[in-house]
């Protein structure tokens, strides 16, 4: 009996399906870094929240001071100020040490006798409403998030110099310690005192969130490249036109990363320079590309594969 031969299985490879046929690579602005600022204010804001104390302003010479809530007569801690007219302003109470419920107050010391300077205090005395923390720290780690990203944003510090940095850095630590001088500056940092309150947060990193948002959706994306296979489109300016140009003697240049502002807060961007060659050789520089490392790659198996199919140059 002849033997009927099977039929013939297809292979189709799944690498010419992984690979798109056309990689799009936009150039963000240094404003896109300035995220740790917006998000470190949001969380400072809502720890602000939850601590629940509010913010007095009070006259020069006013005092603080707690009484029970038990308490029916006047404070003995009005006496020394001779007052004539003494604000007590109360802020919701407070469990002490004891179990008892105290209040905390503050006495607006008057200077000045006259109808004014009374009417002015009991103005500026008026209902707390301004949340803020009691803790300083938060307005010291706001300002140094702050500090630390305008000076990444705005010194370049690529290939060596990053390595020179982090090495200074970590030799300087290290003097520090065995002088022992860490202890005094420790000290002088913990007597810092930054208080920013809730809305003060908020008015910044709403602002420069919304800013942040929008140049990220709209401005950014019209300064771009897209890699289609044997082409890629250029436009380098907002509301410029797109130029078509051929893939052929095209070079990618990858220029070192600043460890600080690619790495720390860029998440893995990078800049980017691509050159063409031919009588009319031009040269596109695309700073602070997201994700560099994959697209480059993605980009360099495009144009790989476009060469070795069919008719492709």
């Amino acid at each position: 009996m002849a033997s009927v031969p099977s039929p013939a299985v297809a292979v189709v490879p799944p690498a010419a399906a992984a690979i798109p046929s056309e990689i799009t690579v936009v150039s963000h602005s240094n404003l896109f870094y300035w995220w740790p600022v917006w998000a470190v204010g949001f969380v400072m804001a809502l720890i602000t929240y939850i601590d629940g104390n509010l913010l007095v302003v009070t006259p020069p010479g006013s005092k603080r001071a707690t009484f029970s809530a038990s308490d029916t007569t006047k404070p003995n801690y009005l006496d020394p100020y001779k007052a004539e007219v003494a604000e007590i302003n109360k802020i919701h109470p407070v469990k002490g040490k004891d179990g008892t419920e105290k209040y905390y107050v503050v006495v607006a010391k008057e200077t000045d006798k006259s109808i004014e300077a009374r009417e002015a205090a009991k103005q500026v005395m008026e209902d707390p409403k301004l949340h803020i923390s009691r803790k300083k720290s938060l307005g010291v780690i706001f300002c140094v998030v702050l500090l630390l990203v305008v000076v990444i944003t705005n010194v370049p510090l690529r290939g060596l110099w990053s390595v020179i940095v982090i090495g200074l850095i970590i030799a300087l630590s290290i003097i520090f310690a065995l002088a022992g001088w860490w202890d005094t500056i420790f000290a002088q940092i913990s007597a810092l005192d930054i208080r920013i309150n809730m809305g003060g947060y908020l008015t910044i990193s709403i602002a420069l969130f919304t800013a942040w948002l929008i140049t990220l959706l709209f401005f950014d994306r019209q300064v771009y490249m897209v890699f289609q296979p044997g082409q890629f489109k250029v436009c380098t300016e907002i509301g410029g036109g797109e130029k078509v140009y051929d893939t052929m003697g095209l070079t990618m240049e990858r220029q070192r990363s600043d460890i600080f502002r690619h790495l720390l807060i860029g998440l893995g961007s990078g800049d980017l320079i691509v050159r063409t060659t031919g009588a009319q050789a031009h040269q596109f520089d695309l700073p602070n590309v997201l994700f560099i490392s994959s697209k480059v790659a993605k980009i360099e198996d495009l144009l790989r594969r476009h060469k070795t199919t069919p008719g492709g140059s």
